[in-house]
């Protein structure tokens, strides 16, 4: 794992070489290996300075999470990040000069290994990226990060990469004093070396060993650290409402570690991380984030004996904001775009879509000014259905009405190849029901993206009854070609991720209805974790959208259909007043054009508070439950897997990561308990809140959906 070499000048020369693993991590082989390593360099008198780098692609890539995933203890978080931080101060400490030749992306802990060495010194390339972003899981650098770079680069400097996980290049890491030196990759090494023989003698001593040492910028109790501390640490419990420990960790490293000499600090580091490793918010988001959404990003439930499609032309029907977003994201991909609608200038203007935002990130630095044209030039508007002879996939964004999907479906179909795939964007239509007017509707599937295409990394691929399994295969391949995240979703009305996520309004509403304070309402959802409260959030994606789903499920459903709670105030909102939201300047909240949004004082009249108001957690309770408890609903009548429910709760909706997703929601808080808590909804607020029989079957055997 750690390949060994000694020169005749006295350099050894230790390179990371994880074998059995796709890339270079920190497990407990390795840490033990590069240990012994550093030992046996140390040891050695006929050493007189060591090299650090890989054999591989990458210098490290960080820790193994399958070792972080099976911590149970504090106990068990010292023996696992201890040694391996030890270590790292071992070699710092040694006497001996240690170089870092940064080949390859280092991340986490292979970072921590680079701000152990005496020096560091990184290949010119743009691609390498170096980092800190244990924070995206829930986590802290735990050998030594949280020390070594304030001590070398700030606090101020520092916390930016330690609170919010930020990577940089090479060029951006050596202005920010986190490398040495940046060098062409093929002299790495030979430069690596030369430093050694050179200046490695007189620069084995880090300057918060030596005498004298200060904190560049002040330690936390001078007043420019004082005074940031103050202001994030106001911003930080806003941010996270008290959901995700990690950045509170952090926190408590740098303001508590930087106080002390290091020794203690990194004492201090272990323990915060022992808190988060054993947390079961990090235990959601490791499993969530890293190993579902790995899963779901590498197709790894794809089904199999499918060979993989390949795509170079697509069609997309509609160039509105979605079918716009489509032909934008599937450009930029490197697919040749036929964007039809009904009129040239219609089809062109959807294609500007895409150009304003080229436009803005060359403006930005951020793309090339040829690769904007380039990109630009592969979509091709059109009202011809000709034009949809040499796609792979066709996908209608169309007006959400049945009649014109119909007749959108038909001529596509008519101009398609005969092994293209015919796929729908709704996203509230039953994909069966649209199927119906297919010719072959084996090859029909849903593709449910979410709006603004361009932003949200989340596609539903929707199995109605006759889609053929190896259609589902090659949409799956399409969405991965696009780098977006699919979920599968067999067919059912609102699929699945609206119909889940719609619980989180629709009970916002019912609760504004019963005479529950909405302010009160707002407040809940925020102290929840949602990204927006739910009134707020109605205003921005407008009633008249949730109006028209319930028109469509009256329409669909005739006299079978059961009206719901929030139902009159959806009508009220829209039919009576016309508050349809943000659009208007008027929904839920007054929308004035210069100034900040205030709730409606109207809906006070319209809904009198009652005079015994509820608690926040009680109404957190019920936005959050219920959210879950329709996901329960989903997994119980088989519309999608338990995995697939966390990750579109995830990314559809922004559903909290710090509880795993819709469905880790229930094993946190713990099924049992979840069951018991619905119990007491449904005799009190109603029958919505009544538990499927295989959540209360699952609650009885002390089980989970997911594995903790």
């Amino acid at each position: 794992m750690i390949d060994y070499t000694l020169d005749a000048d006295g350099i050894a020369t230790l390179t990371w070489n994880v074998a059995d693993r796709p890339m270079n991590v920190l497990n407990l082989a390795s840490i033990a290996a590069f240990d012994a390593a550093v030992q046996r360099a140390i040891g050695d008198s006929a050493v007189k300075g060591v090299i650090v780098t890989s054999s591989r692609p990458e210098f490290v890539a960080g820790g193994d999470l399958d070792l972080i995933r099976r911590i149970r203890t504090a106990e068990e978080s010292m023996a696992s990040s201890g040694p391996f931080s030890r270590t790292l101060r071992t070699l710092e400490t040694s006497g001996k000069p240690f170089v870092a030749a940064i080949n390859g992306t280092a991340l986490g802990g292979g970072l921590e290994i680079c701000l152990a060495c005496h020096r560091r010194i990184v290949a010119d390339d743009a691609k390498i990226q170096l980092g800190v972003p244990e924070v995206s899981l829930g986590l802290l650098p735990a050998a030594g990060g949280t020390q070594r770079l304030p001590r070398m680069i700030g606090i101020k400097a520092a916390l930016p990469y330690l609170l919010e996980g930020r990577k940089v290049a090479p060029a951006q890491a050596l202005d920010a004093g986190i490398v040495d030196d940046v060098v062409p990759a093929d002299q790495l090494l030979a430069r690596a070396k030369a430093w050694l023989l050179a200046e490695g003698p007189q620069a084995t001593v880090k300057p918060w060993d030596a005498k004298g040492f200060k904190f560049p910028g002040g330690t936390p109790q001078t007043p420019g650290p004082t005074q940031l501390y103050f202001g994030i640490a106001g911003n930080l419990l806003g941010k996270t409402q008290g959901l995700y420990p990690a950045p509170e960790a952090i926190l408590a490293c740098v303001y508590d570690g930087c106080q002390v000499g290091i020794d203690a600090g990194l004492k201090i580091e272990q323990r915060q991380f022992a808190h988060l490793a054993t947390s079961s918010a990090t235990k959601n988001m490791i499993r969530t984030l890293f190993y579902s959404m790995g899963e779901a990003n590498r197709l790894a439930h794809r089904p199999k004996n499918v060979p993989k499609r390949d795509y170079t032309r697509i069609g997309v029907l509609g160039a509105g904001m979605m079918g716009a977003g489509l032909a934008h994201v599937s450009a930029l991909a490197g697919l040749q775009v036929v964007l039809l609608d009904t009129s040239l200038e219609a089809a062109e203007k959807g294609k500007a879509y895409g150009a304003k935002i080229l436009d803005a990130q060359v403006a930005k630095g951020r793309m090339a000014a040829d690769k904007r044209d380039r990109t630009l030039a592969l979509i091709e508007p059109t009202t011809d259905y000709a034009a949809l002879a040499d796609c792979q996939i066709v996908i209608e964004a169309v007006f959400e009405d049945r009649a014109v999907k119909a007749e959108a479906t038909r001529r596509a179909e008519a101009a398609m190849g005969p092994d293209a795939i015919f796929a729908s964007n709704t996203s509230t239509l039953p994909i069966t029901g649209l199927a119906e007017v297919s010719s072959r509707p084996a090859q029909f599937v849903g593709l449910h993206f979410f709006s603004p295409v361009e932003k949200m990394p989340l596609v539903e691929v929707i199995r109605g009854k006759a889609t053929a399994e190896v259609t589902i295969a090659q949409a799956l391949d399409f969405v991965k070609r696009i780098r977006k995240t699919p979920i599968v979703v067999n067919d059912c009305p609102a699929f699945y991720a609206n119909r889940a996520f719609g619980m989180f309004p629709y009970e916002a509403m019912t609760m504004l209805a019963e005479g529950v304070n909405p302010n009160l309402i707002e407040n809940a959802g925020r102290m929840a974790g949602m990204p927006m409260p739910p009134l707020a959030l109605i205003d921005e994606f407008s009633a008249e959208l949730l109006y028209k789903a319930l028109k469509q499920s009256r329409l669909d459903q005739g006299a079978a259909y059961r009206e719901q709670p929030q139902d009159a105030v959806l009508v009220a909102m829209v039919e009576r007043f016309g508050r349809l939201g943000r659009k208007v300047g008027k929904g839920f909240y007054d929308h004035p054009a210069d100034g900040k949004k205030t709730l409606w004082p109207g809906l006070a009249e319209l809904y009198p508070l009652a005079a015994e108001q509820p608690d926040v957690e009680q109404v957190r309770r019920r936005l959050m439950h219920a959210q879950s408890l329709e996901a329960a609903r989903c997994l119980a009548e088989g519309v999608v897997s338990a995995r697939d429910a966390d990750i579109g709760s995830l990314l559809g909706w922004g559903f909290p990561a710090a509880l795993g997703g819709a469905v880790s929601h229930i094993d946190t808080v713990g099924a049992a308990r979840f069951v018991e808590e619905c119990d007491h909804l449904a005799r009190h607020h109603g029958e919505r809140f009544e538990v499927p029989s295989a959540l209360r079957e699952l609650a009885a055997a002390g089980g989970r959906y997911l594995e903790a």
